[in-house]
């Protein structure tokens, strides 16, 4: 195993190891004697109420500590590297990857294609066990980590090889066959690309995936991206009215079909299809609990569901305000709607809607996270946009304030010359920023493109 160090980035005041005097700079050498390979060693190490650590001083001394605390109470450390590991980058060329669909010149860590486990259980980033090795799935079965979430793509070995231009690719389902054997929680995902893996395919995929009940919980099937940047990939095309009818269609008739034996209905088709078949969403109850909002399976009519919630729990009043908001194409209709019924109680609220058209990676790219500062600003540049402007939180960096095109907030602000207000995930954040002049600001942004630590946030 090569030599990790574990350095302390950070301590919490009022933690244990804030009083046991822990500093920044610190490295933890080990636990109850083990050397920690990485994050996933260290959470399980440190759950028991009786742990011995081990700790190298900048000077060189090292500290022996014992600690009792309470069951799988924390000890308060971050580290510089939040695995206590390199990161795994992805060894495919996936004919769909995004990343390979981004222009040059932006940011480096917006290139960096992970592909690893740990993120999966950390963060709920998906991965195609392709680098994973036997020991990493001792691992994973030995501290049970779960969920899983699992990139399937197909269940077809030789087409999963060609869509991931891997000839291992197809070799992942006797690691799969071992995390249900062993009872762990798994997720999966199909990105769907047209004359690819629909049709007959997403058939067989859906059949064989099945198997993998009731510990393979979901599977949502997701339309693929397509930027404007495609010179020289593989040759995909957007998907019709017409396909996404039919896709609903096959999912819907294996929900109906797998429901009544697991109570679950499994497979999910992304809300993506239904605005383009104009589909209404369905019930709340068939998305068995929300398992996939990561991944747009649900998330508008959850949104919906908080926006109603939100608003009965107020008595409404007179109040007189104009303020705007901006989202990218899919979510507009809808968080239009969501704000009529907000005017319909706030009467004397004045709400301006500006869906924006992402020209950065081209007009197929409709979801808010991929939407850039330009674009914005761009498209808002003398618009009404009354005393504040709302834009979701997935625009943004984790932690920071700064865009996919490295503007920032403030650059927004300043260009437009009006407040802007960075709305959180959920439906009662939404009217809460709508409604209320002061709200504090915290941007959270989910995972996507980029490797940093993160939190989940309003993906539409």
């Amino acid at each position: 195993m090569k030599d990790c160090r574990h350095k302390i980035s950070r301590v919490k005041e009022g933690s244990i190891a804030w009083e046991l005097e822990l500093q920044p700079g610190d490295e933890l050498l080990s636990i109850n004697g083990e050397t920690i390979e990485d994050v996933f060693d260290y959470h399980y190490l440190v759950n028991d109420e009786y742990i011995e650590l081990l700790v190298r001083k900048p000077d060189g001394e090292e500290w022996e500590l014992e600690v009792e605390k309470e069951f799988e109470e924390d000890l308060g450390l971050e580290f510089e590297n939040s695995l206590m590991d390199e990161y795994r980058s992805c060894r495919n060329k996936c004919v769909f990857c995004f990343i390979d669909q981004m222009p040059p010149g932006m940011r480096e860590t917006l290139y960096f294609k992970d592909d690893d486990s740990r993120l999966s259980f950390l963060q709920g980033n998906y991965v195609t066990l392709t680098n994973m090795s036997d020991h990493d799935i001792d691992r994973i079965i030995h501290y049970h980590l779960a969920p899983i979430n699992i990139s399937f793509q197909t269940t077809n070995p030789q087409l999963r090889c060609k869509m991931l231009h891997n000839r291992f690719a197809g070799d992942i389902f006797p690691k799969v066959q071992r995390l249900f054997e062993a009872g762990i929680e798994m997720n999966g995902q199909i990105v769907l690309c047209r004359g690819l893996n629909d049709g007959e395919e997403l058939e067989r995929s859906i059949s064989d995936l099945a198997k993998y009940l009731p510990h393979l919980k979901s599977v949502s099937v997701v339309p693929v991206g397509l930027s404007k940047y495609r010179d020289g990939l593989y040759p995909l095309e957007p998907f019709t009215k017409e396909d996404a009818e039919q896709v609903i269609d096959t999912i819907e008739a294996w929900q109906t079909k797998l429901f009544p034996q697991y109570g679950l209905h499994f497979v999910h088709a992304s809300d993506e299809w239904y605005l383009l078949a104009e589909r209404e969403l369905p019930e709340a109850d068939r998305y068995d609990g929300y398992l996939q909002l990561e991944n747009g399976v649900g998330m508008l009519r959850l949104l919906e569901e908080e926006v109603q919630e939100a608003l009965e729990a107020r008595d409404g009043d007179g109040r007189q305000r104009t303020v705007s908001f901006a989202t990218g194409r899919l979510a507009y209709p809808y968080i239009a709607r969501y704000a009529r019924e907000i005017q319909k109680k706030y009467p004397g609220m004045e709400i301006k809607g500006y869906e924006i058209r992402n020209d950065f990676f081209g007009e197929k790219i409709t979801v808010s996270g991929l939407l850039t500062g330009q674009d914005i600003t761009a498209q808002l540049r003398g618009k009404e946009l009354g005393e504040y402007l709302l834009l979701p939180c997935n625009l943004l960096r984790s932690g920071e304030e700064v865009f996919l095109d490295d503007k920032t907030v403030g650059d927004i602000e300043q260009e437009l010359g009006v407040p802007v207000k960075i709305v959180e995930e959920s439906g009662a954040d939404f009217v809460a920023a709508v409604l209320e002049q002061e709200t504090e600001r915290t941007q959270k942004r989910r995972q996507m493109y980029e490797q940093t630590d993160s939190s989940n946030c309003w993906q539409t």
